[in-house]
Order: structure tokens, then sequence, then C-alpha cells
């Protein structure tokens, strides 16, 4: 918009104009000056000056502004585009905002314009003294902790939610338009691609800027309107860049970049990343704008992240480079091919030194009518010239086949949000007697998150539900932000159909008024038998809504309420409705703030109900009062099968009294005791119950600091207990002594199939003792060691724990013995080429691995090749190389 106001002063300081335009111009400066909305300043106030950058956008001079004490920038724009009234109204309606949007701290500030002695308007723009955000990462990122790349990607989330909440789209966002001033990342350039006759987004805009960070709905697809999504993507880009201190795609030219984008390719995560940061980076780039975050999920997630320990240590992983081969596909893209034609791939590594022979199979890479779009053929037109010689003929095979052209419909119109024709369509595809079981599945279960959808996408979707089509069976609506309206609106739907089954409205902010029409609609609907509305705050009243609801409704089965605030009277009412309640087998109501008093309401009702087999109550401050009500429930249920109490700080006292419940309950087979503050005594009085009870079939013991001493009797335990097939011992500091009494659990019991470990600091030692006691363990088919600093040393492992080649060895060694275990995950761990060999030659032994996680290992060409050559022979495992 800023950038709008001076592209139109320069133009009409130059071209030659109507009387009317002139006129139009003139009101304009004088109303936003009138109106203080934008400020001129005389350009004499300014001295040194010094030229700093020469962009697209324009040239940059540092200057003095003598005045204030302050250096500030000097940005001429160019201008290359024609002006109509119509534009010119559009700036006088947006200048009121520009002050406003400039204020903000994670954005360049603006003072205003002048006139330089050439008579050019230059945009007056604050100068920050640490340069873009690219070069920020490479002179600075070998110091550079965790806590500080989070900072730099929250400062930069701030500017972009600032933007996108004022109803602008950056669309240009990429790491040398973040400048950052004494640490401080600052967004600059916004708007700078919105061109004057671009006001409107049309989707017929050009497309400019880097194709790194241009999202792949703006390249391929000439019709498609540039929207906050597309900054979201190029966020994603810039958070990898931030985690890895190299720009995208270094080593690549844009014919290469834009191939890649093309088939659904990113950057590979690089070593030593927190898994939640990659996660979140993923779904910023996914391929479907749909699936991205906005930008206060993204906060959200970064602000939790922040919370974490592991994030206070610096990072000692250097930054990898950039291999064409190495790249990851996206998160949206199921149908991942696990290797590329030897021919084919030769080609494409071979591109960066030989154009030719790539070339020559380019129209095998992407589709002629993508090639003939404008901004593809701009792209490519050096290469093409350099190329006269060879006939190029960009000719692919039409498609007529009639199934693949539905699935693009409904890709296309599920995009747009219209879901009528998205269900037409979807009979037409079932009417066809070639459709396959995947469009079945895709046909019934409709997953519509992040879509942020509006009052019309709502109604569209209402008619859908209204027509009781047997197609539609299960719908995903989480995170759409839908409201009270949308809730009420999906409530009056539901009173009338008859054929869905499962619906998720998780986060969508219903509130009350929402949470109490759902309510209502249960009371009538006669199909549902599973509804998640977890986090929409539905609080008290929403709380009693749906006891009385369940009171009523006669085929419910499962009803997520976690996140509502219902409080301890919430509880109260929900426990009088299980009391009543005779078809509800599934019942999560964690992060409710019930407290002790909702939690014995809870237990009394476990006391006469006779259908619960599940219920989570998780974080719930039910402290020891709670716990000691349900304890005594335990010993009169009969039907409860899966009980979650974890962070609910029950403590020592808490741990013992479900201990002794145990020894009475006969029914329940899972216990999750997550992050409880149990201790050693606790850990000890479980253990005894291991010793007696003979129906628990998984433990979750995971952050409770039972230590060495509750460690070794739990081990003892399990040379008694003969049903437990799962046990969660993560984070209890076992430590290096434990090592051993965990070693004999792996070689002697013979019911246990999956051991997680992580986090117990079990050292090097202690992973060379369980390799070798898992070569002779006939049970297990999954263990977890991830973050034990294993090393080398340590055998058979699990990710993030800096195995090495002679660890990736070691592994081998012990699958060709090893003939239980069934998936096995290695990533992150440095194995190299002879690490990669030694898997190889493993994979080709072992009969019983189904399901093995190697990527991000750098096995090279020569590793990559055995490994594949080994899978080809393997008729039982699935591999994963590239993430």
């Amino acid at each position: 918009m800023l950038h709008n106001y001076i592209y139109a002063l320069n133009y009409f300081n130059k071209a030659k104009v109507t009387g009317l335009f002139i006129k139009i111009m003139e009101e304009w400066i004088e109303k936003a000056i009138s109106d203080e909305s934008i400020n001129y300043i005389e350009y004499n106030k300014f001295t040194n000056g010094e030229l700093i950058d020469v962009g697209g956008s324009g040239t940059v001079f540092r200057y003095d502004w003598k005045d204030c004490a302050l250096k500030i920038a000097l940005k001429c724009l160019k201008v290359d585009i024609n002006l109509d009234e119509n534009i010119i109204k559009e700036f006088i309606n947006e200048l009121k905002l520009l002050r406003k949007v400039c204020s903000h701290q994670n954005i360049i500030a603006f003072y205003g314009v002048t006139k330089d002695q050439n008579g050019v308007y230059n945009m007056v723009l604050q100068y920050a003294n640490d340069g873009n955000l690219r070069d920020y990462l490479r002179l600075n990122f070998k110091r550079l902790q965790w806590t500080d790349k989070l900072h730099i990607a929250k400062e930069i989330v701030l500017g972009l939610m600032f933007l996108h909440n004022n109803k602008i789209v950056h669309r240009d966002l990429h790491s040398k338009n973040i400048l950052i001033h004494n640490g401080q990342p600052k967004i600059a350039d916004f708007g700078l691609s919105k061109q004057l006759n671009e006001i409107s987004i049309t989707p017929n805009s050009i497309v400019r800027g880097m194709p790194a960070y241009i999202d792949p709905q703006c390249l391929f697809d000439h019709k498609y309107i540039r929207n906050k999504k597309t900054d979201i993507y190029s966020f994603g880009v810039i958070l990898w860049e931030i985690s890895s201190g190299k720009q995208p795609f270094q080593s690549l030219t844009n014919e290469m970049i834009i191939v890649y984008i093309f088939h659904k390719m990113r950057e590979k995560p690089i070593a030593g990343t927190p898994l939640q940061y990659i996660e979140l980076y993923k779904q910023c780039w996914d391929q479907e704008p749909a699936n991205r975050p906005d930008t206060t999920l993204i906060l959200e997630t970064l602000n939790h992240l922040n919370a974490d320990e592991v994030f206070n240590q610096p990072t000692t992983d250097e930054p990898s480079s950039t291999d064409s081969h190495e790249i990851a596909a996206s998160s949206s893209d199921t149908t991942k091919r696990q290797h590329e034609s030897s021919q084919d791939k030769d080609l494409v590594k071979g591109y960066t030194n030989n154009s030719k022979p790539f070339f020559k199979i380019f129209n095998r890479f992407i589709p002629t009518k993508i090639l003939n779009r404008p901004i593809i053929k701009r792209t490519l037109s050096n290469f093409t010239n350099n190329e006269s010689s060879i006939d190029i003929n960009f000719t692919t095979k039409d498609n007529n086949n009639i199934l693949e052209e539905n699935r693009m419909k409904i890709r296309k119109y599920f995009n747009e949000c219209k879901y009528i024709k998205v269900l037409e369509f979807y009979e037409e595809i079932l009417k066809n007697n070639q459709h396959n079981d995947k469009d079945q599945e895709s046909a019934s279960n409709w997953n519509i998150f992040w879509k942020f959808l509006d009052s019309k996408n709502v109604n569209e979707l209402t008619k859908v539900i209204y027509k009781n089509t047997t197609t539609l069976t299960s719908l995903n609506l989480r995170k759409n932000q839908l409201g009270p309206k949308g809730g009420k609106a999906l409530a009056k739907a539901l009173c009338k159909n008859t054929t869905l089954t499962s619906l998720i409205i998780y986060d969508n902010k219903l509130g009350p008024e929402g949470g109490i029409a759902l309510a209502e609609a249960l009371c009538k609907n006669t199909s549902l038998t599973s509804l998640s509305l977890g986090r929409n705050k539905f609080g008290l009243m929403g709380g009693k809504a749906f006891s009385e609801a369940l009171c009523k409704n006669t085929t419910l089965t499962s009803l997520v309420l976690s996140k509502n605030k219902l409080g301890p009277e919430g509880g109260e009412a929900l426990a009088e409705a299980l009391c009543k309640n005779s078809t509800l087998t599934s019942l999560d109501l964690g992060w409710n703030e019930l407290g002790s008093k909702g939690g014995k309401a809870l237990a009394k009702a476990l006391c006469k109900n006779n259908t619960l087999t599940s219920l989570k109550l998780y974080d719930n401050g039910l402290e020891f009062e709670g716990v000691k009500a349900l304890s005594e429930a335990l010993c009169k249920n009969t039907t409860l099968n899966l009980l979650s109490l974890g962070w609910n700080k029950l403590g020592p006292e808490g741990g013992k009294i479900l201990a002794n419940a145990l020894c009475k309950n006969t029914t329940l087979t899972s216990l999750d005791l997550h992050d409880n503050e149990l201790g050693s005594e606790g850990g000890i009085a479980l253990a005894e119950t291991l010793c007696k009870n003979n129906t628990l079939t998984s433990l979750d013991l995971c952050s409770n600091d039972i230590g060495l001493e509750g460690g070794k009797a739990l081990v003892e335990a399990l040379f008694k207990n003969t049903t437990l097939t799962f046990l969660d011992l993560g984070g209890n500091a076992l430590g290096l002594e434990g090592r051993e009494a965990l070693a004999e659990i792996v070689c002697k019991n013979t019911s246990l199939t999956s051991l997680k470990l992580s986090y117990n600091q079990l050292g090097p030692e202690g992973g060379k003792t369980l390799a070798e006691a898992l070569g002779k363990n006939t049970t297990l088919t999954s263990l977890d060691l991830y973050s034990n600093q294993l090393g080398p040393e340590g055998g058979k492992a699990s990710m993030w724990n800096e195995l090495g080649p002679e660890g990736g060895k070691a592994v081998a060694e012990a699958l060709c013995k090893n003939t239980t275990l069934t998936s096995l995950d290695l990533c992150w761990n440095e194995l190299g080429i002879e690490g990669g060999k030694a898997l190889a030659e493993a994979i080709c032994k072992n009969v019983t691995l189904t399901s093995l996680d190697l990527c991000w290992n750098e096995f090279g060409t020569e590793g990559e090749k055995a490994l594949t050559e080994a899978l080809n022979k393997n008729t039982t495992l699935t591999l994963n190389l590239h993430e």
C-alpha cells in the first residue's frame, strides 16, 4: 500500500496524463497531508548519503537525519505500470491504514516521504543496522542457540500476524525482505509485489519473487488468487532457513527449483532440529493451502516450543549443504516414491553441471499446460536460448481418463469450498466400476481442516449434510473458527441428517452458544456414534447442556470434550449423566479444570455406569483427593479398560493408593500416569502391584522421577508379570546403574512387545548392554531409546543418538540375530556410507523387520544403492530413506 502510493507519485511525475488524473492526484496529496495520513519531510534534512542496495523494486540509500540523530534509509521505487481512476480511489481508502501498520515493532518503521533533487519521491524508512535475515544468519549462525532461532521466528510471525489482521498480504516474503535491527526482525517491503494494477489481488497478475519462497499454487495455477496462505508458505521456507542457516535450494538453478516444487519436493530437515519445529514448517509449506496454519496457530506452537528446556541448549550441528537428491517431499504428498529409476536420477543429479541431458527429459517432469505459463517460460528463457540446437517439443499425452479428471475437479472444488460440487463428483466416481478403495475412502471421509470457513462455506457444507447422502459418513472440521454461528448452522443440519456417523469440530471457538446448539442436536440425531468437540470453550453452560443430551441420546459411543473449561460443576453434571447413559463407551474430559470435586463426582458415576470402557481425565488438577475417590471406584467398576490420569500431581501417596486399587481391579488393561511426580515410592508401590495384577497390558510411567530404586523394583516385577506388553519408563532418571537391570528385562521377560526408555541418560555402555540383550530377546518388537547419548558403541538404538558408522554396523549385526523386532527408527544418526552398507546386508538376512526409517543419515549414492538393492530382495520391509 505505501509502496503503491509512491509508485503512483513517481508515475505521475514522469508520465503524460490527462487533466483528470492530475486533478485526482492533487486531491489525493492534499487529503493525505491534511488528514496527517502521511508525513512529508524536506530532502535537505538528510546528509551523508551512501548507496547500500539496488534491487528489483528500487534503489536504497543510507542517510543521516540531522534533526533526529537517526540513520534512515531512502528507497526510490521503480515504476512500470498503468493507472486508472479506480486505482487512485483504492489508494485513498488505504492511506489511513499505513501509519497503523508501520508502527508495529516487527515491521520496518515508515517516517514519511521526501522528494529528492531529481523530483523523484522516496520512502523514508528505518535503517536496520544488522542487515537482512539471510546475511544475519550467514554471519551469526554458529553462535545462535535454539532460543535465539525461536525468538527470530516468533518476532517474524508477530509482524506477519499484524499484517494479516489488517487484511494485508505481503506476497513477497523471503529472508532478504526481513531486516534485523539490534537483533530484532522487522518485515520490510510488504505489498511490494502488489503492483498498482493488482490492487484487487486478481489472479491474472504477474508472479514476482524468488521461486524457492513462492507458493506453488501461484506458480502453477494462473487462476489462483493469492491470499494469507501464500505468505504462510513463504514463512515455512523461512522457518527452515532459520534452522539451517542456509538459503533454500542454494545449489539449484531457478529451473530446477521450479521442477522440484512442482513435484512437491522441499528441503530436508537439518540434523538437530526439534521435531515439533520440523512439523510446523512442514504444515506451513504444505502443497495444499487449506492445510497450512494461520499466524495465530503458528505463534502458539512456537510459544510452546520456547517453553521446552531442550531449546536452551546451543545447536552444535553444522547446517548441511543441500543436494538435489536429498530434498524431502512435502507433508501433503502421501504418494512419495521411494526411489527413481537410476537413469532419470542420474540425469537429474547431473543437471547442475550439464543442463543438456536434463533438458531432454524436462517435458517428463512438468506438463505442457504448466510449461506454457508465462512465468515458467520467462524463468526458463535463458535455458532454452542456450539449447537452441535441440528440437524442443513440450508435449504430453492427454489424460482422457474420466476418473482422474473427476478426481482433479474434486481437489479443485475442495480448495474453493464448493462442497455440493465435491459431493456430485464423488457420486460420479463411485458410479464408475473402475473406482478404487481409495476413492471410496475419500468419498466417505472428508477432511476440511484449517479452512477458516465463512458463512457461505458453512452454508454449502450444511446443504451436503441435509442431503443425507450415504456417500459421506465422516466429517473432520478441525480448526475452522466456525464460531457460535457456524456451530448453530451445523447443529440444525445434524437434526435432520441420518447418515453421518463421525463428526470432528475440534478447536472451532464455538463457545457456550455453539455448544448448547450441538447438545440439543444430539437429542434428535440418531446416526452419530463419534463426536469430537475439544477446545471450544463451552464452559459450565455447555457442559450442563451435553450432560442433558447424554441422558437422551441412544447412539453416541464416543465423545471428546477436552479443553472446554467445564470446571468442577461441569464435571458433576456429566458424572450425573453417566449414571443414566447406557451407550457411551469412551469419554475424554482432559484439560477441563475439574479439580478434586469433579474427580469425586466421576468416581461415584463409575460405580454405577456399566458401559464406559475408556475415560481420559488427564491434566485436571485431581490431586490426591480426586485420585483417592477414583481408586475406590476402580475396586468396584467392572467395565473400564482404559484410564488416563496423566499430569494430575498425584504424588507418591496417589501412586500408592492407585497401586492398591489395581490389585483388586480385574478389567483395566491400560493405565496412563504420565508426569505425576510419583517418585521412587510410587514406582515401588506400582511395581509390587505388577507382581499381583494379571490384567494390565499397558502402563505409562513416563516422567515420574522414579529413579534407580523405583526402576529396579519395576524390573523385578517384570520377571513375575506375564501380561504387560507395553511399558513407558522414559524420563525417569534411571541412569547408568539402571542399564544392567533393564538389559536383564530385555533378556528374560517374555511378554513385553514395546519398551520406551527415552531420556534416561543410559550412555554408550547402556546402549551396548541393551544391544546384546536384544539379541537374546524373543518377544520385543519395538524399543525406544531416543536421546540417551548412546554414541557409536551404543548399538541398537533410535533416532538422535549420534551412532555414526560404527554404531550402524552394531545395529546391523544385531538385526542379523534378532527374530522379533518389526519396527526400527534410526533417523539422524550420521550412519554414513559404511553404516548404510552394513544395514543393507542385514536387511537381506532379517525376516521380521517390517518398518525401517533411515532418513537423514548421509548414506551417499553408494550407500543408498546398496540399501535399494537390499530392499528389492526383502519382501516384507517398508524402508524410508528420504523424509
